[in-house]
């Protein structure tokens, strides 16, 4: 623990592993083309084979679809409506009548109900909400079917009724989600007048909430397709995309081995979702979605260890590729519970995305969140990890000589000792108050950071400047609609403050357009852009761009790894060295072998690149074993290198191996069958499926296979 600390505080990143949901397999297709962006980004299986377009992915379901049980989601609340007949005594109470009623009916099965009188005086209409399954785990459909055997237990011949009682169920639905919902809309239509099975009230939407969470939760029985999982990976904006790429497809690779899954990764740069609509995320991160069911019929775990495991998993795969991660634990900083999707709605997703909550505890809950309130541990167990976590911080400030380690060990260490928060008991109205500030607190940080992002003030087109204007005036509308009386002043102040700049620079905006000068873009000054473009346009000119594009992507992958290493070397960074080499020698080899079919940028580059040189020449020593062809009059002979396997067997069978001609090649076996290449050739294998890092290997199967389609094609030219 005490590592982990010591890395997080010298800088480095939570792992981030996020199940984000479950579904069935009818929901595939659709999950698959939301990480692919409609097949506009590339996706990968487990066997390393690379998906683009709809097309390609349409293969998954299909592959897939033996594992896909696509089991219904369970009927589990219904509501019905009861229509009674019979004469009733104004005077008696109308609501036990009408529990004793559906008690008949529905038997020991929880339910709410609400009464309404016929206006003729004669009977009395009952509307309802129950829980579909009772005590003996009889389950009733609440279809026509169900409405049935209900109407028949109401109008059994035992009774004497001058009318019948009708009995319809009007709906059903899954979860607690639903009944609550179906509860709350039967408390407004009849303002709180609503009983339950045991003639409690139930007056209002709160109430009608606690009823089905705490007391008909468990009755339920609830269940849902789970025949895939959708799992997101994350990591900090400004992270390597290449290096956090390869430590997802390892992190997959070991967590889910034996299992079906693809994944993808959103780059910020090039995905092809605009902002706008929620796409190009600040942030790299990965989608996987994974068969929940292997093709042995396992199952995956999905409890808290398992999530535990998986960080740590992942930790370990991107410090293997030069990423400083860590698993954490919230109990380690005594940080707020996460949120579900279910409980809020995003409002703005310019940058980070910013949400609102579906409800008031949820909105609670976003706002603890954001504003990294404590959330103390209740659970003996819990309080003792936080304890020992809280002895280790500050072993780590006591014994560390860097004073940054050791200002972040304190910080750590006030948030674990500042545990009165959890024992103050503030009114509603209090806690209300402090939740609107935070908000609006949030709301001007957003608001400075869009005002200040682009210092030192740059050139701006009026595109741009129109978006910078928008989001300027949205983050003024969300700080002033949260904003607490008191702070008035305050407010009226920055904004005027911001408006006054966003002034300035349309000002700065048009006197460029009249002056006819064309925005320089930031991140680097005009001189070194003008440089940088004017370098690039030069090797285009020489080399063409898609040689330049090429040699530049392999390249920056073989500078990242150099770079890792020489900080694993100087302990800057805590890596697996053996796996960052071996990353290194693959793109070099990727590099090579650019090199050695043509690529002439990357050959001048080999120019001051000693390394780079010998991986061409490599390569290019692999290509010439690879194949030799010798023409001779008759045609063409291969040399082919014969698997061990069929070596030794030949040599057993006291026929040594040797080179078969074209001529020998074309002559039929004894059982009838034609010899061909492919066939010679199978015993190598092809393991590039299961390999994904081979299939940048060059093959020797590759050249055969071509030489002996061209011999085939020439031999029936000449016979025609």
């Amino acid at each position: 623990m005490r590592d982990r600390f010591a890395s997080l505080a010298s800088g480095g990143q939570p792992a981030v592993v996020k199940m984000a949901s479950f579904g069935g397999g009818g929901r595939l297709g659709a999950v698959i083309n939301y990480i692919s962006r409609n097949g506009d980004v590339v996706v990968e299986n487990e066997r390393g084979e690379q998906l683009r377009g709809r097309d390609e992915l349409s293969t998954v379901r299909n592959e897939w679809g033996h594992l896909m049980k696509n089991r219904a989601e369970s009927r589990d609340i219904g509501t019905f409506v009861v229509e009674v007949k019979e004469r009733f005594d104004p005077a008696s109470d109308l609501h036990e009548k009408a529990r004793a009623v559906l008690k008949r009916g529905l038997g020991d099965r929880m339910f709410a109900f609400a009464v309404l009188t016929r206006d003729d005086g004669k009977g009395f209409s009952i509307d309802g909400v129950a829980v579909l399954r009772d005590g003996a785990a009889e389950r009733l459909t609440g279809d026509a079917k169900a409405s049935r055997i209900v109407e028949g237990r109401l109008n059994d011949e035992g009774r004497e009724q001058s009318e019948p009682t009708s009995f319809r169920f009007t709906g059903y639905g899954n979860g607690t989600d639903y009944g609550t919902a179906r509860l709350r809309d039967l408390v407004s239509r009849y303002d709180g007048a609503v009983y339950d099975e045991q003639g409690g009230a139930i007056v209002d939407a709160k109430q009608a909430g606690d009823v089905v969470q705490r007391k008909w939760r468990d009755g339920l029985h609830s269940r849902k397709p789970r025949d895939i999982m959708h799992v997101i990976l994350s990591a900090r904006a400004g992270t390597h995309i290449g290096a956090f790429h390869s430590a997802a497809r390892d992190f997959l690779a070991q967590e889910f081995a034996g299992y079906r899954y693809v994944f993808s990764l959103h780059d910020p740069l090039k995905d092809p979702k605009l902002e706008e609509a929620g796409g190009r995320r600040p942030h790299v991160h990965v989608h996987a979605i994974v068969a929940m069911r292997s093709d042995a019929g396992h199952r995956i775990e999905t409890t808290i260890p398992a999530f535990r495991r998986w960080r740590v998993t992942m930790a370990d795969k991107a410090r293997a590729h030069g990423i400083n991660m860590e698993m954490t634990d919230r109990r380690e900083r005594v940080s707020a519970a996460a949120y579900t999707k279910n409980q809020v709605r995003p409002t703005d997703r310019y940058g980070r995305t910013e949400h609102e909550g579906t409800s008031d505890a949820a909105q609670r809950r976003y706002d603890a969140k954001c504003s990294d309130e404590y959330s103390f541990p209740r659970t003996e167990p819990s309080r003792r990890y936080t304890e020992f976590a809280k002895h280790e911080w500050a072993t780590l400030a006591a014994g560390n000589d860097d004073a940054s380690v050791e200002r972040f060990a304190r910080s750590h260490i006030m948030r674990l000792e500042s545990d009165t928060k959890s024992n103050d008991p503030r009114s509603p109205e209090v806690a209300g108050a402090e939740s609107l500030r935070s908000q609006f607190i949030t709301h001007l940080v957003s608001l400075e950071k869009i005002v200040s992002r682009d210092e030192p003030m740059r050139q701006m087109s009026r595109s741009e400047f129109e978006a910078y204007e928008k989001h300027v005036e949205t983050a003024l509308f969300q700080a002033e609609r949260v904003m607490p009386a008191a702070e008035r002043a305050t407010f009226d102040d920055i904004a005027s403050a911001a408006r006054e700049h966003v002034n300035v620079r349309r000002e700065l905006m048009e006197l460029h357009e009249q002056s006819g000068e064309r925005p320089v873009g930031d991140g680097l000054k005009e001189g070194e852009r003008d440089d940088a473009n004017a370098r690039w346009d030069e090797a285009v000119a020489r080399h063409g761009r898609r040689t330049v594009e090429e040699a530049n992507e392999v390249m920056l992958e073989v500078e990242h790894f150099r770079e890792a290493i020489e900080l694993a070397d100087a302990a800057e960074i805590n890596a697996n060295k053996v796996s960052l080499q071996a990353n290194l020698n693959l793109e070099m080899a990727r590099a090579g072998e650019l090199g050695a079919v043509g690529n002439s940028l990357i050959r001048e580059i080999a120019e001051m690149d000693h390394d780079l040189r010998i991986a061409i020449e490599a390569a290019e020593r692999s290509r010439e074993r690879g194949i030799k062809m010798t023409s001779e009059r008759e045609g063409t002979f291969v040399i082919q290198a014969v698997p061990a396997a069929e070596k030794e067997r030949g040599d057993q069978d006291g026929e040594p191996s040797r080179v078969r001609t074209e001529g020998e090649e074309r002559r039929p076996t004894t059982d009838g069958t034609q010899p061909s290449l492919e066939r010679i050739s199978s015993g190598a294998g092809d393991t590039t499926r299961a390999d994904p890092a081979q299939q940048r290997m060059p093959r020797l199967e590759e050249p055969q296979r071509e030489t002996g389609e061209r011999r085939d094609r020439e031999r029936d030219d000449r016979e025609r």
